[in-house]
């Protein structure tokens, strides 16, 4: 398979864990500017991931992350795409709302979106994470409204409170329906909270914990692939 297309390199991060504190989480991103996509495969569609650590891979080798892997599945089907990875460790909505325009200078035509845990993590109002999800919603189908979108559930430890916990995760069910995407109900279902598949911190996956993350999603995107391309609503 060829290497997954990157948009930036790998800088410390932090998101949300399921036995993290807050601040024992955070890391210093780095000031490597970020570099510029090579073009995707001549007669390909392109697949971008669009998101933080978790997209990035963090800790593990670029073809051990999920965007990786997800290619190889791609590859193995015969399916006519190119896999981008366009995660920024230590990303938050706020911040994905700020650079989204510039992953859409090439065509995409399915767009993931996986932000959001470090707002969790550092607390940050939900009204804020809300507003900045949806308007990356709003940029990519401004900017390109054959793309069709899969956002990435999350859920964030009860550190901050019950309430917070549980708004949080509704948040992207809410986005979903009120938008009309595909969601992945969560990103981290069975890899979350298990120790043997995350590394040492608690919070980012092994290679073994990308894999289960990889085949979260693979029964959620494949059909999108197979499909084809449709104006957003």
């Amino acid at each position: 398979m060829k290497p997954v297309l990157s948009l930036f390199s790998c800088c410390l991060l932090l998101l949300a864990g399921c036995n993290s504190e807050p601040k024992s989480a955070e890391a210093p991103a780095t000031t490597t500017p970020p570099t510029t996509a090579a073009p995707t495969s001549a007669g390909k569609q392109t697949i971008l991931f669009f998101g933080n650590s978790l997209t990035a891979g963090y800790g593990v080798d670029p073809e051990e992350a999920f965007p990786a892997l997800i290619g190889q599945k791609i590859d193995s089907a015969g399916l006519g795409y190119t896999v981008v990875n366009a995660g920024l460790s230590g990303e938050t909505t706020a911040g994905g709302r700020s650079r989204v325009g510039w992953v859409l200078r090439q065509p995409v035509s399915i767009f993931v979106l996986e932000l959001g845990g470090n707002d969790g993590l550092r607390g940050l109002p939900l009204t804020d994470t809300r507003k900045n999800l949806q308007a990356i919603i709003d940029t990519v189908r401004r900017r390109s409204p054959q793309t069709r979108i899969v956002l990435a559930g999350m859920q964030i430890p009860p550190n901050l409170g019950v309430d917070y916990a549980t708004q949080f995760k509704a948040l992207y069910g809410e986005l979903a329906r009120k938008n009309q995407l595909v969601l992945i109900p969560f990103l981290l279902e069975g890899v979350g909270g298990v120790a043997k598949l995350n590394q040492q911190d608690g919070i980012h996956p092994t290679a073994e914990g990308h894999r289960f993350v990889a085949r979260t999603i693979w029964p959620i995107l494949q059909p999108l692939l197979q499909q084809p391309a449709q104006a957003s609503r």
